[in-house]
């Protein structure tokens, strides 16, 4: 049977793709704009919160990447101070938790958030407050890690891994890629990838989503990457036959022979046009032939979504029920970059018995 919602809010959820700066709430920013001064778009003349969402919601929605864009102007613009950073950390494990989710790993790019003399340390230190205080509000029903992002159109990767490295022990899981694939291969930051490996840190890459196959390959063979995060044209290597047989690629049967974990944001990838629709979303192929997939939000506000509405849209498309849901959801721990041991416990003492007993109560 296909889970409802309520079903599916209930069940645990793991989250490893997921944007600070793009899941703020509407209100947060009315609020954080007057502080600061800075002139938000307004709705008809309107500046209400569910206007402001509309209109994040609509200009994401366009199909004008500058448009998009510039979402995130206004979300960034107003995360510039230690107070504002801790707020956003904060509600935002708030709203995960509130959703189900009992491991979350939320990335940001530290560089984007210094703009009013605030250090990298100091941006790192705020968030991990707001964490901490998201956390303790919702009673350790959630695990949270940062996951900090080098913009890869720059040139700081190798000190926002550095960064990483220092902050590895006190809330930070891991190192990100993020930006415009198309011009910005992440070989440019071969440097920062191979300090990682020595370091024996951990690491994902935003790759296969605006650009081909060579972003990926190049992301796993030449930088040695965890997780891809999106990894969506790993689909251009495979190819379906008309009598419905499937034959992979090389790139593609290394992914699924390796078990690399594929972050993918269905909703996202409609509105960046990596997908025309949930239902053709190559998650679909992806997950029958057992890639490791797993489900995310990436821009929460942007594409007015949340974990819940996901796998929501995902069942309802392809039918999937509750063991399906399961299956994403420990593929996700599993593929986190918490230690094996913690990923066990949070696998065996939450998701199974969570799944088990919407199940029962289900009685499939």
């Amino acid at each position: 049977m296909t889970p409802t919602l309520d079903q599916i809010r209930r069940a645990p959820k793991v989250l490893l793709h997921d944007h600070l700066d793009g899941g703020l709430r509407p209100q947060t920013i009315i609020d954080l704009a007057a502080e600061v001064g800075h002139v938000l778009p307004s709705v008809d003349g309107a500046m209400t919160a569910e206007s402001l969402g509309r209109w994040f919601g609509e200009a994401s929605d366009s199909g004008s990447l500058e448009r998009y864009l510039e979402t995130f102007d206004h979300t960034v613009a107003v995360m510039q101070t230690v107070p504002a950073l801790t707020r956003v950390a904060r509600e935002a494990v708030e709203d995960l938790a509130a959703d189900g989710v009992v491991y979350a790993e939320i990335r940001y790019a530290p560089e984007q958030h210094v703009n009013e003399g605030l250090t990298l340390d100091e941006v790192v230190a705020a968030v991990q407050e707001g964490f901490d205080q998201g956390v303790a509000a919702a009673r350790g029903r959630i695990v949270v890690r940062q996951l900090l992002t080098a913009m890869r159109h720059r040139a700081r990767s190798m000190e926002i891994a550095q960064l990483s490295v220092a902050w590895r022990d006190r809330g930070v899981a891991g190192f990100d890629i993020a930006g415009a694939e198309a011009g910005y291969p992440p070989t440019r930051h071969l440097d920062a990838f191979e300090y990682l490996q020595r370091e024996n840190a951990h690491f994902t890459i935003h790759a296969g989503e605006g650009f081909g196959l060579p972003s990926i390959w190049q992301a796993i063979q030449w930088c040695g990457a965890d997780r891809l995060g999106h990894g969506v044209r790993i689909i251009d290597d495979i190819t379906v036959r008309d009598d419905g047989s499937v034959e992979l690629g090389l790139l593609a049967a290394y992914v699924r022979d390796k078990r690399i974990p594929l972050e993918m944001c269905p909703s996202s990838n409609l509105q960046t046009g990596a997908a025309t629709s949930i239902a053709e979303h190559p998650i679909g192929l992806l997950t029958r032939m057992r890639f490791r997939v797993t489900v995310n939000t990436d821009n929460r506000l942007m594409s007015r979504t949340s974990m819940s509405h996901e796998m929501a849209a995902l069942a309802e498309a392809f039918g999937y029920d509750l063991h399906d849901l399961r299956w994403f959801t420990i593929n996700a721990m599993k593929s986190s970059f918490l230690p094996f041991d913690e990923r066990l416990a949070i696998i065996d003492d939450v998701i199974k018995p969570g799944y088990a007993a919407l199940v029962t109560e289900a009685g499939t």
